[in-house]
């Protein structure tokens, strides 16, 4: 799901799951979730993450009683109007993102007012003194480096004794997620910012959670979310040239916002090698925790993060920003086919990876050798 650290919090959230896929569309709510339950139920029954599923389902269950059709959020003229335009996009980022080659979905035909700043909290750890993340295990997902609360005290409760045991923890706001095309993603009122970057913004969150839907690599969390990354931010900027021109305002705001972001992502990616370099060194453990500590006091002023970095947040980033330059030559390679271009990473989705893949640029280079078949 909806996580470079990622310079806003709409990109990049861990993603909630249900076994089983609503027949009906999710403004027939009630019927859905009822099915939601019944899976749930099942999956609870086999699985000893309990607690974990248990609040994932409620916080389905929750998304689809409040949920209201896109139409009528559109038509509520109760709602300020920025927000129903930005609302009145949403079919016209889907049908773009489909003759982009993504798949056509249910998803985003419905909209949820959040009363919470995040759609969930995505808690992740990483050991202190090495880049080596702490994994979880589910049905469907896979193995994953991250895990997302639709309650920040459960977040926080979840955290706390990762934190005692030892490891680097960071539990960071996410503004979208997807299900992976397990049930309905609805709009959330949290996808949406507040400045003139807002269409931008919400077109990069629609393709990037729409990407997960169209294509999942089970147990590959930095191939399928670099690969959502590109796909969203290279998508978006296409979409607000052909929707709005490419010298609009909106395009200007969003690539304004863009170069702060790629800036961000610089220092973290420095910050990353530059500590990958002191843990593999001969440094003694407490020499290395003052360095450590040294480098990220100054990242975080780098970048005005408003919360503590540790390698919990920079192994996200990683995750979120790897192998960007053979994936736009794998797009060249494919004559800039963007359906081409998935097709030819659909080859991952069958083959067998005996563990998660750290480099993702070398998991990309075969398929460019390949010539985009």
């Amino acid at each position: 799901m909806s996580e470079r650290l990622p310079a806003s919090a709409h990109r990049g959230a861990a993603p909630s799951w249900s076994a089983s896929r609503p027949r009906r569309p999710a403004r027939a709510g009630k019927a859905g979730s009822a099915l939601l339950a019944a899976a749930l139920c099942a999956l609870l029954s086999s699985c000893t993450q309990i607690r974990y599923i248990a609040q994932a389902g409620l916080g389905q269950l929750s998304m689809a009683w409040s949920a209201e059709s896109l139409e009528d959020a559109v038509g509520d003229a109760r709602r300020p109007w920025r927000t129903r335009a930005l609302l009145r996009e949403v079919p016209h980022i889907k049908r773009f993102g489909e003759r982009h080659g993504l798949t056509a979905t249910d998803n985003y035909r419905t909209y949820v007012e959040l009363d919470r700043p995040a759609a969930v909290w995505v808690v992740s750890a990483c050991e202190p003194l090495r880049f080596r993340s702490k994994t979880w295990s589910f049905p469907i997902v896979g193995t994953v480096p991250y895990v997302g609360w639709f309650d920040l005290k459960d977040a926080k409760e979840f955290a706390a004794p990762l934190k005692a045991a030892g490891w680097d923890v960071d539990v960071r706001p996410a503004g979208a997620y997807s299900t992976l095309g397990w049930l309905e993603d609805p709009v959330l009122s949290t996808m949406i910012s507040s400045g003139d970057e807002a269409l931008g913004e919400l077109a990069n969150v629609v393709l990037h959670e729409s990407l997960h839907a169209t294509l999942y690599v089970r147990g590959q969390t930095r191939l399928n979310e670099s690969l959502a990354s590109f796909v969203g931010d290279e998508l978006a900027k296409r979409y607000l040239d052909e929707r709005v021109g490419p010298f609009s305002a909106e395009k200007t705001a969003y690539m304004r916002e863009q170069e702060r972001s790629e800036a961000r992502a610089d220092a973290l990616h420095d910050a990353y090698v530059q500590l990958d370099r002191l843990y593999t060194s001969a440094a003694s453990d407490a020499e290395k925790r003052a360095e450590k500590a040294a480098v990220l006091a100054r990242l975080k002023t780098e970048i005005g993060a408003r919360r503590a970095l540790n390698n919990a947040s920079l192994v996200q980033f990683r995750v979120y920003n790897s192998g960007d330059a053979e994936l736009r030559a794998l797009l060249a390679t494919c004559g800039g086919s963007w359906p081409r271009f998935l097709g030819a990473l659909r080859k991952l989705e069958r083959h067998r990876f005996s563990a998660p893949q750290e480099n993702v640029g070398q998991v990309i280079e075969p398929l460019i050798r390949a010539g985009c078949r």
